[in-house]
């Protein structure tokens, strides 16, 4: 795991002068009045989940489809001008980028044309306190935020403007705290959730959190370079959300300071899914809008699952058919590194979060 000193220097100067970007994205949208004003932010798509739970190859799958569009990762860091970006990037490209496996070690291979989690830098810039673990980072549809609002929809039509596709796909793990701040933006929103099995899912955040603390311990930069990118799930800057429950948050931060990683996951995981639930069991309207299916099911069953996500998506099936199978044939469950918890590790998961799962369960698709 190493960070290009070109793309670091470029980070840290888009960080710096900020302020001037999100004024040019402004400027940009100003100068594209008339070809944006008309363009319906219809049905997008929002992949959120806890990291390490399969996101990023249901993006990755989904971005197949001819009607999505994403952003990419050659729109970081510069994410304020995607227009212009992406305008001059298709008028001066002579091939198309290689692609390798993402620092992650997981099998995903990624090119800069890859979808790639990059709003968040555009959400931190208008709302103050998104990832301070001492208040709470839920917003929902009584959250008022007018101007980021308009930014907001005016950089999705952008993005929809340059590369003329007609609906938007986000991937964004923050966003499970933000449903329905995103229903009340976009009322035709759909998401899609996966939920991996606990105790495979915290030995993989685990495993992540040791992979980028041994990176940054070999080169600093690393966890500047998260903090650039306003990713907060593992490294030296580590931090949870905080769903309105103070107290379980304390609890996660002094578990993991202390050492206790897995409880400190267990906890997270629990935290996480028992909002979720939360949330669907008082706004039907909200889990109406939600498309909830286990990972391992999406890897056994993957026909089934794909089909049943993109009805769920409205999107058509004959435009989608050469990554479908292409998926359905790729798809299993990781086999490069296996779980090592003691019997009283996994005694410890169970008892965290068995009861958010099974309380989750009636909203998870299964199957047929």
């Amino acid at each position: 795991m190493h960070v290009p000193s070109g793309l670091h220097l470029q980070c840290r100067f888009f960080a710096a002068t900020r302020r001037l970007w999100r004024w040019l994205g402004q400027f940009e949208s100003r100068i594209l009045a008339d070809e944006i004003d008309g363009i319906e932010i219809d049905r997008p798509i929002y992949v959120c989940s806890l990291a390490r739970a399969g996101t990023t190859v249901v993006t990755e799958m989904l971005e197949r489809h001819p009607d999505l569009t994403s952003h990419h990762y050659s729109d970081f860091p510069n994410v304020w001008t995607p227009y212009w970006r992406n305008d001059l990037l298709q008028k001066t490209r002579r091939e198309l980028p290689a692609l390798t496996e993402r620092a992650h070690g997981d099998r995903i291979r990624v090119s800069n044309d890859s979808p790639e989690a990059v709003e968040e830098i555009l959400w931190m810039a208008f709302i103050e306190g998104l990832h301070d673990p001492a208040r709470p980072n839920v917003l929902d549809g009584s959250t008022p935020n007018a101007i980021f609002d308009a930014y907001y929809a005016n950089q999705i039509r952008k993005l929809l403007a340059v590369r003329k596709a007609p609906r938007y796909l986000a991937k964004g793990n923050y966003n499970i705290s933000r449903l329905e701040y995103l229903l009340k933006l976009f009322p035709s929103a759909r998401f899609v959730i996966p939920i991996r099995e606990p105790a495979a899912h915290v030995a993989s955040l685990a495993r992540q959190h040791e992979r980028f603390l041994a990176a940054h311990s070999q080169d600093p930069r690393v966890g500047r370079q998260l903090s650039l990118a306003e990713h907060f799930e593992f490294g030296p800057h580590r931090t949870c959300i905080n769903f309105g429950n103070p107290g379980e948050t304390r609890q996660i931060l002094e578990d993991w300071a202390e050492g206790r990683e897995t409880e400190g996951w267990a906890r997270y995981w629990a935290a996480t899914y028992h909002y979720l639930g939360s949330r669907l069991e008082a706004n039907p309207t909200l889990a109406q809008a939600c498309f909830l299916f286990r990972y391992e099911d999406l890897c056994q069953h993957s026909e089934t699952v794909i089909d049943a996500m993109t009805r769920h998506c409205e999107l058509s099936d004959e435009a989608f058919s050469t990554a479908r199978e292409e998926y359905a044939q790729t798809l299993s469950l990781p086999t490069y590194y296996q779980p090592s918890f003691s019997a009283r590790d996994v005694a410890l998961i169970s008892r965290h979060c068995q009861p958010p799962l099974e309380a989750l369960t009636p909203h998870i698709k299964r199957p047929v």
